[in-house]
Order: structure tokens, then C-alpha cells, then sequence
């Protein structure tokens, strides 16, 4: 059993930031990629960023240059620094795991979400 934990998301002024973070815990042997999804009303969930193992980044264009993805492999837990932010950034950030267990199968693990909301 794995469980995801997110936390950081809030209302937020446009132009200002916000840092989430994502824990997962439980019977984790190692985790591969993780990733932030977001999922605005009335929209489909989109990724706004990867981190794999080693450290390897991917963004959505939309978050380019403004977010930054980091993770702490000892404490299996990732972040999203999220600066200059605007209207069209609030949604609902999801974190996602790809989670090698220690039952031996590779699982992928949401968590429940944070909303982040950007508004004056």
C-alpha cells in the first residue's frame, strides 16, 4: 500500500508564488518518474512537470521558464515552485507516481489533490 500526500496549494495574488510539495509513503521499494498534473474546471488533466529518478526534467510549455520541478529522493517527496503565476494556472495540482513497491510490481499512484488558485 502506497499513499500520496500533496500539500502548498492556497489562494494566491497574481504575479505571486506558491511551493507544493508531494510525499509518498508506505511499502515503497523506489520511485521512477514523478510528476505534477493539473485539472482546471471543465478541462482534462494536463502534466505541467516530470522528474525521474536521476534528476531529468520535462515541463509543459505552459510552465517553462516560471516553475521548477526538484525532488529529495531520501525523503520520497517532490516539489513544485511555482512563480509569476496568473489566473490561468489555478486548477487542481495532482501529484502522480510511478512507484516500484516492495511486492515487487511497478505501480502509478495519484494523489488527492491541492487547489491552487490565483486570484486578485
Amino acid at each position: 500500500q502506497v499513499q500520496i500526500e500533496e500539500s502548498g496549494g492556497g489562494l494566491v495574488q497574481p504575479g505571486g508564488s506558491l511551493r507544493l510539495s508531494c510525499t509518498a509513503s508506505g511499502s515503497i521499494d523506489s520511485i521512477y518518474f514523478m510528476s505534477w498534473f493539473r485539472q482546471a474546471p471543465g478541462k482534462r488533466r494536463e502534466m505541467v512537470a516530470t522528474i525521474s529518478s536521476s534528476g531529468i526534467t520535462n515541463y509543459a510549455d505552459s510552465a517553462k521558464g516560471r516553475f521548477n520541478i526538484s525532488r529529495d529522493n531520501a525523503k520520497n517527496t517532490m516539489y513544485l515552485q511555482m512563480n509569476t503565476l496568473n489566473p490561468e494556472d489555478s486548477a487542481v495540482y495532482y501529484c502522480n507516481c510511478n512507484v516500484r513497491t516492495t511486492m515487487g510490481p511497478s505501480l502509478t499512484y495519484w494523489g488527492q489533490g491541492t487547489q491552487v488558485t490565483v486570484s486578485s
